[in-house]
């Protein structure tokens, strides 16, 4: 039986339980008052307006206070960047959907390593779980045409790399990135995950419960403790030499529900994704989305 969006217990659940009519595509939620207030938020730091200038630096959010008029707004959401381990929520959705589908085996360990992969960002695991379903899996489920999560255009969502230091490779055919993301695309991916979308609502929610209480307490999740510690944060990063990438899924009480994803290219990316929450709330109550 399907659970409309009428009442506040669904408002409040994980996965959410919109009617599908009210799932829409990304691309469909941009919102000018909200693009605009991200904007003036972000070009008040002259450094972080140096790095959108030169494509060193994607942000996108999406505002879910109102799920059923979810909003989103980006800068170079389009920009594909080397993202280090936040890719491995690639490898998550694909290990979800290969065991929906019996090609693999839902064993303890397996569990495990999925636990380890997201929430500590162990590469060991990490590793275990591409051997177990190959590139060309991963990179089938990213191109599913119920997710795009990659295109040809863009790019996107790619793991084409064992996250070890031996091993074939498979990078993708854009730029020819062993570990990607694009904004957009890891926004759609959290926005198809909160509503139930990747695999099933059954498997999302097992995501979702794999994803929250991250291990790791650094980037979005530093800031994020001291300001609504009683939030519930859904969350994969990742770091490498300068690439330093967030994704986070935010669950406050009704004024702070949010998605967030930050890609940089620069040695100070880690301070820089740490002090992107605040003004980044600061445009989603400027653009009047939290009422």
């Amino acid at each position: 039986m399907l659970l409309i969006t009428t009442g506040v217990k669904s408002q409040n659940d994980l996965p959410l339980h919109l009617d599908q009519s009210k799932i829409k595509p990304l691309n469909s939620l941009q919102n000018s008052d909200l693009q605009k207030s991200l904007e003036q938020e972000l070009n008040k730091v002259p450094a972080w307006k140096n790095l959108i200038a030169k494509n060193k630096m994607a942000v996108g959010v999406i505002d879910l206070t109102n799920p059923e008029n979810a909003k989103y707004a980006s800068v170079n959401s389009n920009q594909m960047m080397y993202a280090a381990s936040l890719p491995k929520i690639a490898v998550l959705l694909a290990a979800m959907d290969a065991i929906e589908k019996g090609e693999l085996k839902e064993t303890p360990q397996i569990k495990e390593d999925m636990k380890l992969m997201i929430s500590n960002s162990n590469n060991q695991a990490a590793t275990r779980m591409i051997d177990r379903l190959g590139y060309a899996k991963i990179a089938s489920v990213m191109t599913d045409e119920n997710y795009k999560l990659y295109d040809k255009t863009y790019g996107g969502l790619w793991v084409g790399k064992r996250y070890a230091s031996d091993g074939p490779t498979n990078r993708e055919p854009l730029k020819h990135l062993s570990h990607a993301a694009t904004v957009n695309q890891v926004c759609k991916y959290y926005y198809l995950l909160a509503n139930g979308q990747l695999v099933n609502n059954d498997r999302s929610k097992q995501m979702l419960d794999i994803m929250e209480k991250p291990a790791l307490h650094h980037k979005f999740v530093n800031t994020l403790d001291l300001i609504a510690p009683d939030a519930r944060l859904f969350r994969k990063s990742g770091s490498w030499k300068n690439f330093h990438s967030d994704s986070i899924l935010v669950w406050g009480d009704e004024t702070r529900r949010y998605i967030l994803v930050a890609l940089i290219d620069d040695n100070n990316g880690e301070n820089i994704i740490r002090n992107l929450v605040v003004p980044v709330e600061t445009a989603l109550k400027k653009s009047k989305t939290f009422l």
